[in-house]
């Protein structure tokens, strides 16, 4: 009987295996890796995968099903099969990492998106290529943003200049050398990439909670660490070593990087024959200790010399037209030694009263010790090309049209010390967010400028622009021979600033759409003293506000509006005029801004993609009007000037390779000034179109071979005038600006792909590949050099050629 009531209860299992058979395999990546606890899905049974990848399933057979393989890193997976017999299936199938987005596509917090903040993945500025890999590099490829000189990390924003821009790590201002003149002096940016956690960026409208310029915001974090590790980078280019580790049961937090950059492998590239020997070092730490859950102390400190000497031995440059080719030939004699010792230290306290209300209390100082020492004399002579193709002497100079030699030289020294104290607190209840802080800074900079420049042309020393008696070589000049341009200054300014600022945020829903706002203001009081002279104090106030909101709609947009009154208190810079002498009465620039943007994110060829737009206008006064040499910036001293700037930025970013992130940036900007009611010209940053490509990409069967490609075309800016000259005569442009950047990197081992025996289980991670930068040579130009032909009293702007096409080899290891 017992065995007649089992057999009853087995017979619809029997029934069942007779309908069914097995599917059974295992589980891969690309990488050729098992992959274990992936979820196996068909209708409501299923099963996972075991530490090594297998599973096994019943399936029904003769019917057509779906299976579904899905696990939290890699994308999802179906696959349809049919069972046409009952022997076992087997299917092993291979699943694909998910897409590493940017934060700018998949925005999780959507306050910074509203408040026009573009989040940047660190793991792209790391990897981006460029001649100045890093942080500034990759927003070089937003629109908007501009820089035509590959050696410099500086950058100019919507018609801003270099001294326009914000830049912030961890919450506090960091600064650049004053004294650099050229990109290939610039060395290493504050920012180091190697420690950076989040990279915020705004070009314009930003919130009153940061500080007093008028173009962009730069807002760095760095990283607590979270395990030990030791990564060490290498190339042709210099390297870095880079430690970091949490102790004391994970209270206290250490991370520190050493990093040495050697640009000569681009100098001597470029078209003047130079022996080069720069030294360029910097050792950065950053330590926390977290004494309890609502108060910790943090410590940045940052040390770095930079060494530059230079001394050019010969140039030869081919300008002109095909039909009138002109030659300029130079020969130096002399060199150039500069340093430059940056020291800056800051303490700073988180503490969290309560759930709502939090303090962070901050003590920096900055200290820059720089020296600019240079004797460099040059001999020159412009010359016709012969452009006859049938002449023996095709393609040689045939006539001298002018020849000449100059001597500069200078002995510059500046010590600046700036030290600042500051409170900021944050208080929250309900959907309100209250900002607020108070800031005092001192600012004591000391400068000695011995600087002059000796002009000769043809026997004849050119006298000063305003010196009577220049008609040599007509009529013999008897006087003593006088420097063109001769300055001596000894400078001491101490500029005390008292600043503060309170803002609302508020996040709302008006009927079914989500809103932000945000309004603050700000305020600032400085007085200047110069030596004896003391100005009177000066006060400026800036009101600031954004709104943003996000319709109930299928589509998944974001209409975005900010503006206010903007304005700069002089800096140091800003205070010296074209010969070293400070006036102490400029006042504060100022500008209007009117952003208007939107967000559109939507899906394309199945994978996620984002449009960026936005329109700006900026209405300019009390404009102190200057003048770009390079890098260095040489301001008027006076606030005689007006200007505007307006104009769009586009950027679609999205997977355009499945499982890479790659975008491209359009933008247009026109940007005018009128120096004391003369009439508009252009503005030295008048960057008229800029269209950018970062595009990365891998082999399908290899995919830890990577490609990166960096593509960058901006229209020509004004290439200047001469010293001494009326900008309104010299309004031409430069050439437009081209560079192609390529990387071509192999992934050993990473996060992704890890070996438990062999060589490689040494390493958490390790890359190597090469960078081919300009791969397609461009001759592309940053300034013009002046020569003077005193015969028929003509200047003439000689392009200023960037760097050649360079290779160079790198590698990456984490331990």
């Amino acid at each position: 009987m017992k065995k007649i009531f089992l057999l009853i209860l087995l017979l619809p299992f029997s029934a069942y295996a007779q309908k069914t058979t097995i599917l059974k395999g295992t589980v891969k990546n690309k990488n050729n890796t098992p992959v274990e606890n992936v979820s196996i899905e068909l209708g409501k049974t299923g099963t996972v995968t075991d530490k090594n990848g297998n599973y096994s399933l019943r399936i029904p057979f003769q019917k057509e099903i779906t299976i579904k393989f899905s696990h939290i890193s890699y994308k999802i997976f179906y696959h349809k099969i049919t069972a046409k017999s009952r022997n076992a299936i087997r299917f092993s199938p291979i699943l694909s990492l998910k897409t590493e987005k940017l934060a700018e596509v998949i925005v999780k917090d959507r306050r910074k998106e509203a408040q026009g903040i573009v989040s940047i993945d660190v793991a792209k500025a790391k990897t981006i290529i460029g001649a100045n890999a890093g942080v500034e590099n990759i927003l070089m490829t937003l629109p908007g943003v501009n820089n035509n000189n590959e050696l410099s990390t500086q950058y100019n924003v919507r018609g801003g200049n270099f001294d326009e821009n914000l830049v912030y790590v961890n919450g506090i201002e960091v600064y650049r050398p004053f004294l650099v003149r050229s990109g290939q002096q610039e060395g290493l940016s504050f920012i180091n990439p190697n420690m950076v956690q989040n990279i915020n960026f705004s070009a314009g409208g930003f919130q009153a909670k940061y500080g007093d310029k008028l173009s962009s915001v730069l807002d760095i974090s760095y990283r607590k660490p979270k395990e030990t590790a030791t990564t060490i980078e290498a190339s042709l280019l210099g390297g870095s070593v880079t430690f970091e580790s949490p102790f004391i049961e994970n209270k206290l937090s250490i991370i520190t990087s050493l990093r040495y950059r050697d640009n000569s492998l681009f100098v001597n590239s470029k078209q003047i024959e130079t022996n080069f020997r720069p030294k360029f070092t910097d050792l950065q730490s950053f330590v926390t200790y977290q004494f309890s859950e609502n108060f910790s102390l943090n410590y940045l400190s940052n040390f770095s010399l930079n060494s530059y000497n230079y001394q050019p031995i010969s140039r030869r440059t081919r300008f002109g037209t095909i039909a009138n080719p002109l030659e300029l030939t130079v020969f130096y004699d002399g060199k150039e030694e500069n340093n430059y010792l940056t020291l800056f230290n800051a303490f700073s306290g988180d503490y969290k009263v309560n759930e709502n209300l939090s303090f962070r209390g901050t003590i920096s100082s900055y200290n820059t010790q720089e020296e600019e020492y240079y004797d460099i004399s040059a001999a020159y002579n412009l010359g016709e090309v012969d452009a006859n193709i049938g002449s023996e002497n095709f393609g040689e100079v045939d006539f001298s049209q002018g020849i000449g030699s100059q001597l500069n030289h200078a002995r510059n020294d500046l010590d600046a010390l700036i030290n600042n104290v500051q409170i900021k607190g944050t208080y929250k209840k309900d959907r309100q967010q209250w900002d607020f802080g108070i800031k005092y800074q001192n600012e004591d900079i000391r400068e000695r400028i011995r600087e002059w420049e000796i002009i000769d042309s043809l026997g004849f020393s050119v006298r000063p622009p305003n010196s009577i008696g220049k008609d040599q070589p007509y009529k013999a000049f008897e006087g003593p021979i006088i420097p063109f341009q001769n300055i001596r200054e000894n400078n001491t300014v101490t500029i005390n600033r008292f600043s503060g600022f309170v803002q609302l945020n508020e996040r709302l829903f008006m009927g079914n759409n989500e809103v932000w706002y945000n309004f603050g203001i700000r305020a600032q009081n400085w007085s200047i003293r110069s030596g004896r002279n003391s100005s009177k104090n000066q006060t400026i106030i800036s009101p600031r506000a954004q709104f943003s909101i996000k319709p109930n709609w299928k589509k998944d947009m974001l209409f975005r509006f900010s503006g206010g009154w903007y304005s700069q208190p002089p800096s140091y810079r800003e205070l010296k005029d074209y010969n070293g002498k400070i006036n102490i009465d400029v006042k504060a620039q100022k500008s209007i801004h009117l952003v208007t943007g939107m967000d559109y994110s939507f899906d394309m060829w199945e994978r996620p993609f984002k449009l960026t737009t936005e329109m700006y206008y900026k209405d300019l006064s009390n404009v102190n009007a200057y003048s770009v040499d390079n890098v260095r910036i040489r301001y008027r001293a006076d606030n005689v000037t007006t200007g505007y700037a307006h104009g769009f930025d586009l950027r679609l970013n999205g997977e355009f390779v499945p499982g890479s992130e790659s975008w491209v940036s359009i933008g247009y900007l026109k940007t005018e000034e009128n120096i004391d009611n003369r009439g508009n010209i252009s503005r030295p940053s008048d960057q008229r179109v800029k269209f950018a490509i970062l595009f990365q990409d891998y082999v399908p069967n290899l995919p830890n071979l990577k490609a990166y490609l960096n593509l960058v075309y901006n229209t020509g800016v004004p290439g200047g005038a001469p010293s001494y000259a009326d900008v309104y005569k010299f309004q031409e442009r430069l050439r437009d600006y081209k560079r192609a950047d390529l990387g071509v990197s192999y992934v050993f081992t990473d996060a992704n792909k890890q070996y438990k025996t062999g060589w490689l289980s040494k390493f958490k991670e390790l890359t190597a590949g090469l960078e081919l930068f300009n791969m397609f040579d461009i001759q592309n130009s940053i300034t013009n050099t002046w020569v003077r032909d005193v015969y028929s009293k003509n200047q003439f702007g000689i392009p200023n050629y960037m760097t050649g096409r360079v290779l160079n080899f790198k590698i990456s290891m984490k331990f």
